[in-house]
């Protein structure tokens, strides 16, 4: 799990508890003491109609994070 932050907004993430897909990361949040990665965001449902608001986000906290492949981060929440 030693990936760019900037290679995050390329894979997609899965949901391992119901399958279900939530999308592509947004951004990430690191430690700015460590440089660790904290947590990531990906759009919350309603995107397109909530254009302007950031309520819908899902942040993971990367103790959530299971897997990270070359374009799949499967996570558990």
């Amino acid at each position: 799990m030693q990936d760019k932050g900037l290679d995050f907004k390329h894979k997609e993430v899965v949901n391992i508890t119901n399958g279900k897909r939530l999308g592509y990361v947004q951004d990430v949040c690191a430690d700015l003491e460590t440089g660790m990665i904290t947590s990531i965001i990906v759009p919350g449902s309603n995107k397109l109609l909530n254009m302007f608001n950031q309520g819908n986000d899902i942040i993971i906290p990367w103790q959530n994070i299971k897997c990270i492949g070359d374009d799949l981060i499967l996570v558990e929440i």
